[in-house]
C-alpha cells in the first residue's frame, strides 16, 4: 500500500505541470510565483501523514500486549507450550551389524519414555549385494521402557566388482562399498530416551550407534602396525557428499580437496586409511559433509585377524573438554590432543578423582602447535578413577588412551562428553560370565546426586526406585553395578538420572572382561523432551512479558 499512496501526488504534479507554465498565476500583489508548486507541498504533507499512520499501526500492533488479562494468559500459555516438546522420533546407525566376520553381531536397544504410550522401531538393513539390492526394512514394536536384543542377519557378500570404487586421494585411500550396516529409527514412546549399542559375537557391547550429522571428529593413536578404517553411512534417501581431513604430529596429511566422496542413499562406504597414516604416532580425523548427512565410525586394529576397537567420537573442538571414565586400575594414560586452528595452543589438565580435583604431573603447561595432533603421556593418572578436564586458550579436541581394549586394539579409548541432563540411558552393560560393569560419576563443580536404575531384557526400565549416589563437589565416585545373585542375564540396561538441585554430573560406563577394560562408553543425555530456547525478540515473548508485568 505504501508505494501506491506515494505515487499519487507525483501523477497529479506531472499532469498539472504544463498548464501551470501556460497560464501563470500570481500568488498575491507584487509576486509572480506560480501556483504549480502547491502539489509539491501536498506531496510532502501526504508523506508525513503516511509516516504517522505507519507509526500508529506499529504502535497498535505491539500495544495488543496490554489489552486485557485473558489475552495475556493465552499468550503465556502459547509461550509455555513452545518451551519443551516431546521427542517423537529418533534415528541412529551402526556399521557393525550385518558385516559378518570379526565385527558383526546383534544390537541392544532400550528406551526410557516419560510416561505410557506406544511406539515403533524400524530396522533398515543395508544389502547392496543381494538379489534385490537396496535396504531391507523390518518394523517391530518392542515394549517402550525395556531392553531388547535384536538379531541381525549377515548381509550378502559383495563381489569385487561391486565393492570397488573409484581411486581416492591419488590412490592413498582404497575405498569400497561396505557390506552390512544397520539403520535404526524409532517413533512414539520408543524414541524417548533411546539408546542403541552394537554387540560382538559374544554379546558384549562394542560401540554406541550414532545419529547422523555433518561434522565428526576422531582422535587417537597411530603406528606402523595399526590398521585404520573409516566407515561412512548414509541414513537418508538422497546422496551425501563427505570430505575427510587428517591431522598428525607432522601436520595435515589429507585435505577436503583430495578426499571428497559420495555416499549413496541408504548405503555404506569404507575407506582404508592405513597407507595414508602409516608411521603416524597421533592422528585426528575430521569428517564433514557439504551435502546430506552421514554417520561416521572409525575402527583401529593391530591385526586384520582381530576385531580391534571402534574409536569413540570426540567432542567438537572447544576451549574446555571433559573426558570421563578413568578406571581405578594401573596402566597407560596417553592423551591425544589436536589443534584444528591456525593458532598455537597452551593447555592444562585437571583430574577430578575421589581425592578431589588437582593438576596431575605432566598435565600442566602443555604446548601444542597449530594444525597438529600430539600424544602427551600423563602416567600420574594411573590408578585414579574419575575424569579429566582439558582447558586451552584456543579450541582443541582430545581422547585418552588407557590400558585395555578388545583383541587387536591399541588400548581402550575415552572420548569427550557433556553433562547428563534429564537422564542418560545405556542400552547394554555386561554381567555374569560376559563381564562386569562399573559407572564413573564426576562432579567437577558443585556437589551432584544421581539415581541409578537397571533392568534386564524384558523387565521394566522405568518407574523403578533404584538407588541414589552422592558425589562431592570437585570429585568423582566409582560405582560397581551388579545383578542379583540368581540372575542369569548377561547384559542389562542402565538409566542415570540427575536429581533436583544436583550440580553438573559427567558419567561413563566401563565394561570389564577378564579384569581388562574393554570399552569406555560416555553416558550422554537421552531426552524424553526437547527444551526450546526462549526468544525475547518474538511477538509471543513480548506478549508474555507484558502479561507477567501487568
Amino acid at each position: 500500500m505504501t508505494p501506491r499512496r506515494a505515487s499519487q501526488p507525483r501523477s497529479r504534479q506531472a499532469r498539472n505541470a504544463t498548464p501551470a507554465r501556460a497560464r501563470p498565476r500570481t500568488g498575491g500583489p507584487g509576486t509572480s510565483r506560480p501556483l504549480a508548486r502547491r502539489p509539491r507541498g501536498k506531496l510532502l504533507a501526504n508523506r508525513l501523514i503516511l509516516a504517522v499512520l505507519v507509526v500508529l499501526a506499529l504502535g497498535g500492533l505491539y500495544g495488543l500486549a496490554g489489552l486485557s488479562r485473558p489475552m495475556a494468559l493465552a499468550a503465556r500459555q502459547t509461550a509455555a507450550s513452545l518451551g519443551a516438546l516431546p521427542v517423537t522420533s529418533a534415528l541412529v546407525a551402526c556399521p557393525g551389524p550385518g558385516t559378518a566376520g570379526l565385527i558383526g553381531g546383534n544390537i541392544a536397544e532400550a528406551s526410557a519414555p516419560a510416561g505410557t504410550g506406544s511406539g515403533q522401531v524400524t530396522l533398515t538393513e543395508l544389502r547392496p549385494g543381494g538379489k534385490t539390492p537396496g535396504p531391507v526394512r523390518v518394523s517391530t514394536s518392542p515394549q517402550p521402557g525395556q531392553l531388547t536384543i535384536k538379531s541381525i542377519p549377515n548381509a550378502p557378500a559383495l563381489t569385487k566388482k561391486l565393492a570397488t570404487l573409484a581411486i581416492m586421494a591419488r590412490g592413498q585411500v582404497p575405498t569400497s562399498v561396505g557390506r552390512g550396516g544397520l539403520i535404526v529409527s524409532a517413533t512414539g514412546a520408543n524414541a524417548q530416551g533411546l539408546d542403541v549399542e552394537q554387540l560382538n559375537a559374544a554379546g558384549q557391547p562394542t560401540a554406541r550407534c550414532q545419529p547422523p550429522g555433518s561434522d565428526f571428529w576422531f582422535v587417537g593413536p597411530g603406528s606402523t602396525t595399526t590398521n585404520t578404517e573409516l566407515y561412512l553411512m548414509n541414513t537418508d534417501s538422497v546422496p551425501a557428499d563427505a570430505d575427510l581431513s587428517v591431522l598428525t604430529e607432522t601436520g595435515p596429511q589429507l585435505g577436503a580437496v583430495d578426499s571428497g566422496i559420495t555416499v549413496p542413499p541408504h548405503g555404506m562406504v569404507v575407506q582404508d586409511l592405513s597407507n595414508l597414516l602409516h608411521g603416524a604416532k597421533a592422528i585426528a580425523l575430521h569428517v564433514t559433509t557439504s551435502t546430506g548427512r552421514v554417520v561416521a565410525a572409525v575402527r583401529e586394529t593391530t591385526s586384520l585377524k582381530k576385531p580391534g576397537i571402534w574409536l569413540p567420537a570426540a567432542s567438537e573442538p572447544a576451549t574446555t573438554q571433559m573426558l570421563s571414565g578413568l578406571p581405578g586400575t594401573a596402566g597407560t594414560r596417553m592423551l591425544y590432543i589436536t589443534v584444528p586452528g591456525n593458532v598455537a595452543a597452551r593447555a592444562k589438565v585437571t583430574a577430578v578423582t575421589p581425592r578431589g580435583s588437582y593438576q596431575p604431573t605432566g598435565g600442566s603447561a602443555i604446548s601444542l602447535l597449530p594444525r597438529q595432533t600430539e600424544a602427551v603421556p600423563i602416567p600420574s593418572l594411573s590408578g585414579s578413577p574419575g575424569s579429566i578436564e582439558i582447558s586451552a586458550n584456543v579450541p582443541v579436541t582430545a581422547e585418552l588412551e588407557i590400558t585395555g581394549g578388545p583383541p587387536g586394539a591399541p588400548g581402550a579409548m575415552i572420548g569427550g562428553s557433556g553433562p547428563v541432563t534429564g537422564q542418560g540411558v545405556v542400552a547394554a552393560s555386561p554381567a555374569g560370565a560376559a563381564g562386569t560393569t562399573e559407572l564413573v560419576l564426576s562432579a567437577p563443580g558443585r556437589a551432584a546426586s544421581v539415581r541409578i536404575t537397571q533392568a534386564i531384557v524384558g523387565a521394566a526400565l522405568t518407574g523403578q526406585t533404584g538407588r541414589v549416589v552422592q558425589i562431592k563437589a570437585k570429585s568423582s565416585v566409582a560405582v560397581k553395578i551388579t545383578l542379583p545373585k540368581h540372575s542369569k542375564a548377561s547384559v542389562f540396561a542402565l538409566v542415570i538420572t540427575p536429581q533436583p538441585g544436583s550440580g553438573p554430573v559427567y558419567a561413563a560406563r566401563l565394561a570389564d572382561v577378564g579384569h581388562v577394560v574393554q570399552t569406555v562408553l560416555p553416558v550422554v543425555s537421552s531426552p524424553t523432551r526437547i527444551e526450546l530456547p526462549y526468544v525475547r525478540s518474538s511477538l509471543v515473548s513480548a506478549l508474555g512479558d507484558q502479561s507477567s508485568s501487568g
